[in-house]
């Protein structure tokens, strides 16, 4: 497998969410501490940059336009004709501390995401699919940091990491969007590292991020390693599938948490990377839903 490129050397404080958007073809993508949406352009390398009124976690594209997005102040809508945040709705009670994470859309549309506690020290996280009337719908939960979800190719798997405890659990996904039969997938093994943002590709494949493990493992719908990408940056946060044909792989990272020391060593931490692949993914869904 070729090495990882670092395609935008931006130096992200929390690189994350990154969504390939097929009719534009660019990669769009979050810096949570930053307080940043960005937007990639492969062909041209043109970026752009908007900022966002808090800690900005994850973007999904809606139909007809814009996307939703998660803010530690709850759910928004994002013009990115005009830069303009419109508030949704709140999440969670604010005294969780808690803020959205990662999040992902299925093919019927439907948006999941999770929710984590913003100082990492207590079990306040959760899962949620966004309801057909614009209101999250809770899950799961018991979990510090929510990560992962994903859905395999079939529609009939779904996944949901957690990451602090080295966890990705599977779950049976009905037509109707409810999760059952929920079981150990995964247990990573790597010292120093944790399972952060994932995707399934087209084969049912599970990428998932490395934590502090300077990379990225593929994994089989068995749960078994079949592969382990080695990026120069050491928090890899979540993989996409992005390019014309869905085979190039972009990471994002992140330098939260790294000395100076570890900085001076992997400068190119926070930087967005590209990996060219033999396995396309799947495409990026919109989210259905009538929003005011």
């Amino acid at each position: 497998m070729p090495e990882p490129i670092c395609v935008w050397d931006l130096k992200a404080t929390l690189g994350e969410g990154p969504i390939w958007i097929a009719a534009e073809q660019a990669l769009w993508f979050v810096d949570i501490k930053g307080h940043k949406v960005h937007r990639f352009h492969p062909e041209s390398g043109e970026t752009r940059t908007f900022d966002a009124p808090d800690q900005v976690t994850f973007l999904a594209p809606l139909a007809g336009g814009g996307f939703i997005a998660g803010l530690k102040s709850g759910l928004h809508r994002f013009d990115p004709a005009t830069g303009a945040f419109v508030h949704h709705g709140e999440i969670e009670p604010p005294e969780l501390d808690n803020r959205p994470n990662d999040a992902t859309v299925d093919a019927q549309g439907r948006l999941w995401f999770g929710t984590m506690h913003d100082a990492e020290t207590t079990l306040t996280g959760a899962l949620y699919r966004l309801g057909p009337d614009g209101k999250p719908v809770k899950q799961d939960d018991g979990v510090c940091i929510t990560n992962g979800p994903c859905a395999s190719p079939d529609g009939k798997t779904f996944y949901n990491t957690d990451t602090l405890g080295g966890i990705i659990w599977a779950y049976d996904l009905s037509p109707e969007g409810e999760l059952s039969n929920k079981r150990q997938f995964f247990k990573l093994e790597i010292d120093d590292a944790w399972p952060d943002g994932a995707v399934v590709d087209a084969e049912g494949f599970v990428w998932t991020a490395l934590w502090g493990g300077h990379g990225a493992l593929r994994l089989s719908p068995a749960g078994e390693i079949v592969d382990r990408v080695t990026l120069p940056a050491i928090n890899v946060t979540k993989p996409c599938f992005g390019g014309p044909d869905l085979k190039t792989i972009y990471f994002t990272t992140a330098r939260k948490g790294l000395s100076d020391e570890q900085l001076a060593a992997y400068p190119l931490c926070g930087g967005l990377f590209a990996l060219p692949v033999a396995v396309a993914g799947q495409p990026q869904y919109e989210v259905r839903l009538d929003l005011p």
